[in-house]
């Protein structure tokens, strides 16, 4: 009896699962559509996208090339653009490479289908050569905004100058100084209208109504300011269209060499004398004698001079003072028998134990400055009407007959 149940359940439980596994595979199967399907549903129509309105900058050039300028001339050009797109076109920054290319804009905002003009001006250098300047243009156009704008230009020579540079000697007559030729090499006439000279030390007579193709100069040296400036420049101002002027780089070689030109000393310490030798010789062999020597702060002192071939060797005590500063300086003179007056500057820096010792030296002159200082009233014994000159205390006088002082 019991097998035959057991049997029953099977067959039961199978036909109920039988009749699930129909049931889903009639929920998956796809429902068969009409032919006019299609054509019954209804459809929402999406409308196209609205272009959003930008601006466009557009430039006719952006290369200008003024081709062969003079040097120091003043040259414009313009760069002429155009709003191409549908919304107002903001320029916010015009950024240059350098100072010699100023710019005008008339405004900075510009409706569709405006244009405007970035003006230029350029001013040639005096150096010749070829030239490239940059210009960048900042808008609020999205595809385009920074825009780059180039300047060529060639420098060349409008006026020949001869000579380009003047060497000098104060050994010759007018320092040797030879005549300035002007040269017009577009055969444009042209006039003088100044002339310069660093310290004045050169000065030429002119007519500033005479006009030429070429143009002669006779400069005239002042021997005593050319001494003391050694080097500089001469400016001549014309009135050619394309050269305002033409620059003439000068220099004179020194009557007299120091070597070392300066003293420089490191790591000193306060009151501990250093040694130091220079030596003076005459550039154009020349003889000449020492007179004295002056030191300004009694810092410097002769030890010993000798005489050698066109100059002089001499031996120098520097005793660097007392000082809370962190450097000491000292101007050296040296005077000739000829009034000619030789300066060589020394400076000293301090070692860090120098340093403490000028504190402690501080801390005891601020102890002694308590006690009032005794006023002498009479003459010391032995003393002589130098002491009494603080100048003629700290000038030594070089002996002629002699190679050596004290």
């Amino acid at each position: 009896m019991k097998p035959n149940r057991l049997t029953l359940i099977v067959l039961v439980v199978g036909c109920v699962l039988f009749l699930q596994a129909g049931c889903e595979e009639e929920t998956m199967r796809p429902q068969e559509l009409s032919p006019n399907w299609f054509k019954q549903q209804t459809w929402a129509v999406i409308p196209p996208r609205a272009s959003v309105p930008v601006p466009k900058i557009v430039f006719e050039k952006v290369i200008h090339d003024f081709g062969n300028v003079g040097p120091g001339t003043n040259q414009l050009c313009e760069f002429k653009f155009t709003n191409t797109g549908d919304d107002v076109l903001r320029i916010g920054e015009i950024s240059k490479s350098c100072g010699c290319t100023p710019f005008e804009l008339d405004k900075t905002e510009y409706a569709p289908g405006e244009s405007g003009t970035l003006k230029v001006r350029y001013y040639a250098e005096s150096q010749y050569g070829s030239v490239t300047k940059n210009l960048f243009v900042h808008s609020n156009d999205r595809q385009r905004p920074k825009v780059g704008l180039t300047i060529k230009a060639r420098v060349i020579m409008k006026v020949k100058c001869e000579p380009q540079s003047l060497s000098l000697s104060l050994q010759y007559q007018n320092a040797g100084c030879p005549k300035i030729i002007l040269t017009s090499i577009d055969r444009q006439p042209f006039s003088i209208k100044h002339f310069k000279s660093t310290a004045n030390c050169i000065t030429a007579d002119f007519n500033p109504s005479v006009k030429a193709t070429r143009l002669v100069l006779h400069p005239k040296v002042d021997m005593e300011v050319l001494e003391k400036t050694l080097n500089g420049r001469i400016e001549i101002g014309l009135t050619h269209p394309e050269c305002k002027k033409v620059t003439i780089n000068l220099n004179a070689v020194p009557r007299f060499r120091i070597n070392p030109r300066s003293i420089t000393i490191h790591g000193v310490t306060a009151k501990q004398p250093v040694v130091k030798k220079i030596r003076i010789f005459n550039n154009f062999k020349e003889d000449f004698e020492l007179a004295s020597a002056l030191s300004r702060k009694d810092i410097v002192k002769v030890l010993s001079y000798k005489k050698l071939s066109n100059g002089y060797e001499i031996e120098l005590q520097i005793t660097p003072p007392s000082t809370t500063a962190r450097i000491f300086t000292e101007t050296f003179l040296i005077q000739l028998k000829d009034d000619k007056q030789l300066e060589i500057p020394i400076s000293g820096f301090y070692s860090r134990t120098g340093a403490r010792s000028r504190t402690s030296a501080r801390t005891t002159r601020s102890s002694i400055g308590s006690t009032p200082r005794a006023t002498r009233t009479t003459p010391r014994a032995g003393a002589n009407d130098t002491e009494d000159c603080p100048d003629c205390a700290k000038t030594f006088h070089f002996d002629p007959n002699k190679n050596k002082g004290s």
